[in-house]
Formats: C-alpha cells, structure tokens, sequence
C-alpha cells in the first residue's frame, strides 16, 4: 500500500518552456537506465526478496523513492512542454504546438500526451518491463542495481549540460545527488554481502564441478598484449580460490562441428 503526498519530493519547475529538451528528459524517465526501470526493479526485487528483512525494506525504502522521481520528471516534461515556443525560421506555422514539432519536438507529445510526459525514452521507444532485474539472488541483483545507477547517473549529468535553464538545472542536480547515495548505497550492500559468502553467484555452486583448469585463466584472443598488464591477468583472484594467470596463445580445445543435413535435404543441397 502506498501514500502519495501532493508535495513533489523536491522541485521540478523550469524556467521557460523547451519542447526539444523535454523530449531529451524522456530518457531518464522511461529509457533502459531510467527512473522507471529502477522504480519496478527495486520494487520487485524487495516484494520477492526471501532474505534478511533489511534488505527487502531497503528495497522498498528506494523502490518508493524512485516513484517519486519518475513523478519529478513526468511534472518537468509536463512543464516543458507547456506553451511550446515557435522557431523563427518556421514562420509558416501559424500553431505553436506545430512549430515546435517541426523544431525538434517529440510529435507524439503534441498528439499523443496532450502536451504530458510518456513512459517511452528519448527516441520514442516504449519503456520495456525487460529492462528490469529481479533474479531473486541480492547480490546478482545488486550488482545490477549499481550498474543501473552509474548509467543513469551518467545520463543525468549529461543532460545537465546540455541546458543552461536554472530550474531544470536545480532538479537534475537533486536526481544526481540522490544517484550518488544510491550508487554508494548499492556498494555498501555489495559488499557486506561479499564479506558473508563467496563474491562469486551463485556462491552455492560446489566449483569442482567447473573446468577448473581455466577457472582463473586470462586468454587473449587479440594482436594485443596489452591486456597482459591489468590486474586480472596475474595474483590471487578475486575470490581467493585460485590465482590468474595469462594464456599468450590459446589453443582450441574443442572439435570442428559437422552437422548431420536437416531433413528434407541432401549433403546440403537444397531438394528441387
């Protein structure tokens, strides 16, 4: 159950209109790495959370957070769009819902939303409920929730700098701020979960069942060397269960597939 105040979580007021720049904003709302993939991930990660208590309340504690923010994003799209302005150069479009289409706008603003935000990204693709993960192990999930964090962090920021409007602005600076907590946060629960089992996933795989021979091997299967130098080509792996090591050139170990023709066909000669 859920309780929605009327007061937004913090401002979202531009100042002044920009019909091309709210299609932009469309990203981080209903793109792959936008606020309403992390709201449903959070959220059904934490209803099918059968962990410690902790972390399904965590889950829900940000999960409910994230609501709020795709609430910010749809109220400055909203306001964006309001009273679109008409370019100069399209003197010919007496509309100014028109003229702003022709300029850049996304037209399914002006024909679809009546002038409101979609759950659609930048481009105008419908967000996808794929995007979202809840595998019900935490720390699979939470390394995917770090992940979701940087990019949509990283998409904010550049979209910081593509306006000089102040209010956006103000907002967005808001969105990064919180993403700094949740990527920070995300790291902290990763790590504590690493400090009580294996940092692998699953951690309940019995690994002499893998070909351990190649479990920590590093193979380049390039013109380049280069890659010899990283931290994952030599010392104990980061598991602690084995130690790295690099393969200059590594040899296949399988056989060359040759397949039986499909029915109807003969040595691979089509029938006529």
């Amino acid at each position: 159950m859920f309780f929605h105040m009327k007061e937004l979580q913090y401002n979202a007021k531009p100042d002044r209109p920009d019909p091309v720049y709210a299609k932009k904003l469309q990203e981080v709302l209903g793109g792959q790495f936008g606020e309403i993939t992390v709201m449903m991930q959070y959220l059904f990660q934490g209803w099918n959370c059968r962990g410690e208590e902790k972390y399904r309340d965590m889950l829900l504690d940000i999960g409910t957070e994230e609501i709020a923010h795709v609430e910010m994003l749809a109220t400055m799209i909203a306001q964006l769009l309001d009273d679109a302005p008409v370019e100069e150069q399209e003197q010919a479009a007496k509309d100014p819902v028109i003229g702003a289409v022709m300029g850049g706008m996304n037209p399914q603003h002006a024909i679809v939303s009546g002038l409101g935000a979609t759950p659609t990204d930048s481009a105008g693709y419908p967000f996808n409920a794929r995007y979202t993960i809840a595998s019900g192990n935490l720390l699979a999930d939470f390394r995917a929730n770090l992940n979701a964090e940087s990019q949509g962090r990283l998409q904010v920021v550049r979209l910081y700098e593509m306006t000089d409007d102040k209010g956006v602005r103000d907002m967005l600076s808001w969105l990064i701020a919180r993403d700094t907590m949740h990527q920070n946060q995300w790291m902290a629960a990763i790590e504590e979960l690493e400090q009580k089992q294996k940092p692998l996933v699953p951690s309940t795989f019995n690994q002499k069942y893998e070909k351990q021979e190649v479990s920590y091997s590093f193979m380049n299967y390039s013109l380049g060397e280069e890659s010899s130098t990283g931290r994952w080509a030599k010392g104990k792996s980061m598991d602690g269960q084995g130690n790295f090591e690099y393969i200059q050139e590594p040899k296949a170990l399988g056989q060359k597939p040759i397949l039986k023709p499909a029915p109807g066909y003969i040595h691979g000669t089509p029938p006529t």
